[in-house]
């Protein structure tokens, strides 16, 4: 590289910093001199340019999204066993298109604890953040929580806006200890909220039918009136993958 053209290369790539183009100015260096090596016309070269900053706002899109969703500890497909889980695998096909996202419809992973409910719901929502969508992760407590805080200064109803943000609104456990006011409260609002117009993906150990046992009879119909009008009702079922595996010794890394 002649010191001409070393000289331009750097003025490119303050450019680039000027204009924000971080992913560009990180690959201009290393592409500008394949470039020139490999005879590329100039048309070529901010193609490829181009490329480089779309893929990195594009990964960087992802990452702030999996960030902000709030998932409790990152589960993927990746670690997901199709073959052991009762969820019939053509419903797991179906619903990995995430058509039903786009059709603003729920889902409802109902069954006993430790069958799969929530890592199949975490591994399902990290894959819409690949595809563009955007994800909030809420147990049933947190929802609670959440608006009993903002009832002091009457904030609920923005505090549910911004949770409607999200294009699938994940709430996770319900069924697993006793629900308050505030909280039944929470989970009518968010169901409320979304209806026809954002996805819920909800786990519970209960069929929504019984939610009547957790809270207030009318809260719960009106919640599960409109949670499953759109919804696709998967039931687990089996003994806890959890314990199997506690008890096969496959819980833990074997001590060196």
């Amino acid at each position: 590289m002649t010191a001409s053209t070393s000289a331009v290369t750097g003025e490119v790539v303050e450019l680039l910093r000027q204009l924000r183009l971080p992913h560009m100015r990180t690959a201009a260096p290393e592409l500008l001199a394949t470039a020139r090596t490999q005879r590329w016309e100039p048309a070529e070269a901010l193609r490829a340019l181009l490329s480089e900053e779309l893929a990195g706002r594009r990964a960087s899109s992802i990452r702030s999204r999996r960030k902000a969703a709030g998932f409790p500890t990152g589960k993927t497909f990746d670690t997901w066993n199709d073959t052991m889980s009762s969820i019939p695998e053509p419903t797991q096909r179906a619903l990995r298109t995430l058509e039903w996202v786009d059709r603003h419809e729920n889902l409802v992973v109902c069954g006993p604890s430790g069958t799969g409910k929530s890592h199949f719901l975490e591994a399902l929502t990290q894959q819409s953040i690949d595809a563009g969508h955007k994800v909030s992760w809420f147990s049933l407590e947190q929802l609670g929580t959440l608006v009993h805080r903002h009832r002091a200064d009457d904030t609920v109803t923005k505090a549910i806006t911004r949770i409607m943000r999200a294009d699938i609104i994940v709430i996770d456990d319900i069924g697993l200890l006793p629900v308050s006011t505030d909280t039944a409260e929470a989970l009518y609002r968010t169901v409320d909220a979304a209806y026809e117009k954002r996805s819920i993906a909800l786990s519970s150990n209960l069929h929504p039918a019984g939610f009547d046992e957790l809270m207030p009879k009318t809260i719960a119909n009106a919640t599960v009136d409109r949670l499953l009008h759109h919804a696709h009702i998967v039931l687990t079922a089996g003994d806890s993958i959890r314990l199997t595996q506690a008890t096969t010794g496959k819980g833990v890394m074997p001590l060196a």
